[in-house]
Order: C-alpha cells, then sequence, then structure tokens
C-alpha cells in the first residue's frame, strides 16, 4: 500500500511538471520563431515480487510491480511555423526546403537557425527572424543580440533599406554588405535553450554552416517573419489531459490514505 503513495505521488509530479511546460508553451504561442517544448515521460524501472515465507519452502514469484512515471526530459520541437508577411524590411523568415533524411527511418533530421553573438561574445542560434537595426547600424535581434554573417562577423548596414536575396545576401546600393549567417544542426539533442529564443551548443562548440551543405536546403523571405509553431488548441487539450491525469492520481492517493488511517486508528481497536 505504501508503494501506491509513492507511485501516484511521481504520477502527480510528472504531470504538474508536463502542466507548466505546456502552460510555458501556451504562453509563447504568439513568440516569433518559438520552437514549443515536448514532453518525454518515462516509466521507473519495473520490480519484481517474490513472495517469502509461508508453508512455501521457497520464493513464488508474484509478478512485476511499476513504480510510476517521470518526466525524463523536454524536447524543443524544430518544425517550421507559420510564415506571416510583415512588411518590414528587416523582418527575416529562415525557410526550410529540405534536410537530410534519416535512413532508417526515412525522416528529415536536423534543424537550421541563424547565427547570433551575444553582447558578452558568445555564440548563440536562434529562429527568431524579428530582426531590427541597432543605433550604430548594426543588424540583431530582438534582445541586441548581433546577427552574424557566413564569416562570423556582425552585419552593419547603412540603413534599414537593403535587399535579401533568398540565400541570405544582403546589398544596399549596389553594395555587398555579406550573406547571413545559417548554421545546420544535426542533433538537435545537442541544442539548449537558454530563452529569448536562443539556443547553445551542449558542451560548447560550434554548428557547421548550412550555407554550401548540398544536403540542406533553405531560404531567406525578406519582409516575413516565422512565428511560434505552437498549436493552441492542441495545447489547451493536453492541458486538459493532463490535469485530468493529476487529479486522477490526487483521488488514487487520497483512498490509499484514508485506508492506512482506517488500519491505524480503526482496525484492532477495543470497543
Amino acid at each position: 500500500m505504501i508503494r501506491g503513495l509513492y507511485t501516484s505521488a511521481a504520477g502527480m509530479i510528472a504531470q504538474q511538471r508536463r502542466q507548466e511546460t505546456l502552460s510555458n508553451n501556451l504562453n509563447n504561442v504568439d513568440t516569433p520563431g518559438y520552437k514549443s517544448d515536448q514532453n518525454k515521460l518515462r516509466t521507473f524501472p519495473e520490480q519484481l515480487i517474490n513472495r517469502l515465507g509461508g508453508d512455501v519452502s521457497a520464493s513464488t514469484e508474484v509478478g512485476s510491480l511499476a513504480t510510476g512515471v517521470y518526466m525524463d526530459e523536454a524536447v524543443p520541437d524544430f518544425s517550421q511555423g507559420t510564415v506571416t508577411e510583415t512588411g518590414k524590411m528587416t523582418d527575416v523568415a529562415l525557410i526550410t526546403s529540405a534536410l537530410p533524411v534519416n535512413p532508417q527511418t526515412g525522416v528529415q533530421e536536423g534543424a537550421l537557425l541563424f547565427n547570433v553573438r551575444t553582447p558578452a561574445g558568445d555564440a548563440r542560434y536562434t529562429r527568431n527572424g524579428h530582426f531590427t537595426l541597432s543605433p550604430t547600424g548594426y543588424l540583431t535581434d530582438d534582445a541586441g543580440d548581433q546577427v552574424l554573417n557566413t564569416a562570423g562577423q556582425p552585419i552593419q548596414l547603412p540603413s534599414d533599406q537593403f535587399q535579401l536575396a533568398a540565400d541570405g545576401t544582403i546589398t544596399s546600393g549596389g553594395v555587398n554588405y555579406g550573406q547571413i549567417g545559417v548554421s545546420y544542426a544535426a542533433n538537435t539533442n545537442q541544442l539548449v535553450k537558454e530563452g529569448s529564443g536562443l539556443f547553445r551548443l551542449d558542451g560548447g562548440g560550434a554548428l557547421p554552416a548550412a550555407n554550401g551543405n548540398g544536403q540542406v536546403n533553405f531560404n531567406l523571405k525578406q519582409g516575413f517573419v516565422e512565428g511560434s509553431n505552437v498549436q493552441a488548441d492542441q495545447t489547451v487539450t493536453d492541458m486538459m489531459e493532463s490535469y485530468r491525469s493529476f487529479e486522477a492520481n490526487q483521488k488514487v492517493l487520497q483512498i490509499i490514505d484514508g485506508s492506512l488511517d482506517k488500519a491505524v486508528n480503526q482496525v484492532g481497536r477495543i470497543s
């Protein structure tokens, strides 16, 4: 019976954490370039129960016992978000056309991201193409991180009236100001969310360039921005499901607690 307390409590904790992740996804439904987190729930190792003692000399196998679930991790979903026209010249949407295909699953794997540099000088990656120009003319994201070109250098422009080719090449007044750098992450599990739409590579290092990669095909669209890939209706449904699961575990815990209360305070009482 005590095992049941731990099992139901573990289920409540897992659903609470799932609810927090879903709430954060829903809160960012209008955040440009936001990638929703997907919960990975796993079960604790099962225990093999044997009967010992009694009138049986050897132990008798009773069966396995599940010990509850836990939220192992929250993995970002890098599927393409909805691309919306804004008309703003500094907005750039990164549209993924093709990625390398896993021969075993037949599914495209990996993700493409813009290269940016934080004010502290750290290399980071983002899908948020809602860019702007800083007072000194550098192309930056919403948080003030500098957008980098294919050479890893910040892009400085004379004004926001520039032309952007599909491959990311920027020109203004007939002058070439370089090409927006895009990186390819073959294993998205190595990307760690940092907030403000930024990702970093776990363990440090840098991602390889997507520009010139024959297995990768993408294009950049000026005057457009990629929205969040959160599906609001599905997220609300998942939140309701998570709440019901939490409620069911809570009721199980209450029933076990009531049984323990009777066992301690009523069973064996001399009236």
